[in-house]
């Protein structure tokens, strides 16, 4: 025995949604939800199976840091006779400030030597 399935959302219910989105936009989903007893979540649902929804524009991803990564600089700051044992979960920023003081230092070495 199949028993009938009743609907969620009136003719009139459908009506008063499409007509608000229509005006509202994705911006009114909560006004729209609210005035039918609804969830947002309801409200697009039926909007995606009467085929008006449209979906917002999700946000362009970051850009990635495209400059060197920790592994080259690890390797720059060990061409400066430095030992990076232990310096593998340093951060970037981090091993930066080391490969600019070591390089300060190497060029105060090389002016002392040069004094001599």
């Amino acid at each position: 025995m199949a028993t009938e399935k009743t609907p969620n959302y009136t003719e009139a219910m459908v009506e008063t949604v499409t007509a608000m989105y229509a005006e509202l936009g994705n911006a009114g989903l909560e006004q729209i939800a609210q005035t039918i007893g609804r969830t947002k979540r309801s409200v697009i649902s039926k909007l995606v199976r009467e085929g008006v929804y449209v979906a917002p524009v999700k946000a362009a991803a970051q850009p990635r840091d495209t400059g060197p990564t920790k592994k080259e600089m690890l390797r720059e700051l060990e061409s400066l006779s430095f030992n990076v044992e232990g310096l593998d979960n340093a951060s970037k920023s981090a091993i930066q400030r080391m490969i600019d003081f070591v390089s300060e230092v190497r060029a105060v070495e090389a002016e002392v030597e040069g004094e001599e």
